[in-house]
């Protein structure tokens, strides 16, 4: 199994990014896709999650990127479009595969190389 995480970048307060997170290796669809993220000094958290059979989503209960997650199942992708974007959004995100539907990091066993979105004030 591997996950390749794209997209990341600067971008100014208030604007919008989406990330990309590519799959591939998997031998059935009934697995799920996180997105986490790791700012500076703080711990791994939980962003939004997607089934890929069927589609259900989970978000974290502050939606603390104001994002949407989505995905793609010709392209194998799974998208995170974020808006609103603030300073305290800038950190390294991940997209990570897992058989549960869950927010904690220690469910998820695949994890790809991540991500830098910075966020300028």
């Amino acid at each position: 199994v591997q996950l390749q995480a794209s997209g990341g970048g600067l971008v100014q307060a208030g604007g919008s990014l989406t990330l990309s997170c590519r799959a591939s290796g998997f031998t059935s669809a009934d697995y799920t896709i996180g997105w986490f993220r790791r700012a500076p000094g703080k711990e791994r958290e939980f962003v939004a999650a997607i089934r890929w059979n069927g589609g259900r989503t989970l978000y974290a209960d502050s939606n603390n990127v104001r994002s949407t997650i989505s995905r793609d199942n010709a392209r194998k992708t799974v998208w995170l479009q974020m808006n609103g974007l603030k300073p305290e959004d800038t950190a390294v995100y991940y997209c990570a595969a897992g058989n549960y539907m869950r927010r904690s990091q220690y469910d998820y066993e695949n994890w790809g190389q991540g991500t830098q979105v910075t966020v300028s004030g």
